[in-house]
C-alpha cells in the first residue's frame, strides 16, 4: 500500500485573506482544520533543540481529559535527550515527513513515514534528526493507567507499511484498521490506529461510546458526522471528540480517506470518592 502524509504547516495567511473558515469548538467536538496550524501558535518545549511545536489537543475538564497530542517540527540537528518530563506517560509516535533516529530500552531506530513507536511509562529514550530536512511527528501522550498484576507493555517500533489492515466484517475491504496492538493485550490503556475508508465507503452507524478521540487526517477528505452537525474535513485538519460525541463518516474520494485515530480503552471507570 502507498501512502501519503499530510504534514505542509505553518506559515502565514496574506492580509488579503478573509478570515472566514472551518474551525469550530463546541461542547462535544471540536474541529481545528490545517489552515488555522500556522506558525502563530507554534510552541517549544523545554529541552528539546531545533525544534517547535503544534499542540493540537490536550486535557480539558469536561471535555476530552485523557490525553494530548502534538504535531513536531525537529529541525535538522535537533532532537531531545529529556523529551518527556512525566515518568507516568505513555506516549505514541507517528512519523509523517522526514527521518527519526529512536533510542529507547538501548536500541536505537531508524524511523521514516509510516513509522510507529509504543514508548512506556518511566522509559528511557531520546530522538535526533541527523538528516538535511525537518522532520514531522504526531507525539501522542497519556498517564498510564496501572493496573495491579499487569506489568506494563515494552516499548516497540514498527512501521504501518508492514501491518496488514483489518477489514470492518460486511466491506468488503472498504473500510479496514491498521492495528499496532493486539486488542486482547489488556496491558495497553491506549490504541493508536489507522483507520482507512475508501471513495464512497461509509461507517454507517453513529457510534456513540465512552472512548475520547483524537482523529488526525493523514490523507483524502470526508464528510463527518459529529454530534448533531455534518462537517467537510481534509488532509491535515484535526478533530477531537469527547466521550459520547455521536460521530459517522462518508469518505468522499477521488482517493482514500485515512486518519490517525487516539481512544482510550481496558480500564474501569474512576468513580468520584465521597468521604
Amino acid at each position: 500500500m502507498t501512502s501519503s502524509y499530510f504534514s505542509a504547516l505553518g506559515g502565514h495567511p496574506p492580509q488579503s485573506d478573509i478570515l472566514t473558515g472551518r474551525a469550530v469548538f463546541t461542547e462535544a467536538y471540536a474541529v481545528i482544520p490545517k489552515g488555522v496550524m500556522r506558525d502563530i501558535v507554534t510552541s517549544y518545549l523545554p529541552f528539546w533543540e531545533k525544534t517547535r511545536v503544534w499542540v493540537i489537543a490536550r486535557p480539558l475538564s469536561g471535555f476530552a481529559e485523557t490525553f494530548s497530542q502534538y504535531i513536531m517540527e525537529v529541525g535538522p540537528g535537533g532532537g531531545s535527550t529529556q523529551p518527556e518530563p512525566d515518568d507516568k506517560a505513555e506516549g505514541v509516535l507517528f512519523i509523517v515527513e522526514g527521518r527519526l533516529k529512536l533510542t529507547v530500552a538501548g536500541k536505537s531506530h531508524d524511523m521514516e513515514p509510516g513509522g510507529y513507536a509504543f514508548i512506556p511509562p518511566a522509559a528511557a529514550w531520546a530522538v535526533r534528526n541527523d538528516g538535511a530536512m525537518a522532520v514531522k511527528f504526531h507525539w501522542i501522550r497519556k498517564s498510564y493507567e496501572a493496573v495491579q498484576g499487569l506489568e506494563p507493555p515494552p516499548a516497540f517500533v514498527t512501521n504501518e507499511k508492514d501491518i496488514a489492515p483489518a477489514p470492518m466484517p460486511g466491506t468488503e475491504g472498504r473500510w479496514a484498521t491498521t492495528r499496532f496492538v493486539d486488542l486482547a493485550d489488556l496491558r495497553h490503556d491506549m490504541h493508536v490506529t489507522i483507520v482507512t475508508l475508501a471513495p464512497g465507503a461509509v461507517i454507517p452507524f453513529a457510534e456513540t461510546h465512552v472512548m475520547e478521540h483524537g482523529l488526525y487526517v493523514l490523507e483524502g477528505k470526508a464528510v463527518y458526522r459529529l454530534n448533531q452537525d455534518w462537517v467537510e474535513v481534509e488532509a491535515g485538519d484535526f478533530m477531537w471528540l469527547r466521550a459520547f460525541c455521536p460521530q459517522a463518516c462518508y469518505a468522499g474520494g477521488p482517493g482514500n480517506f485515512r486518519y490517525l485515530l487516539y481512544k482510550d480503552v481496558n480500564r474501569h471507570m474512576r468513580l468520584p470518592s465521597f468521604r
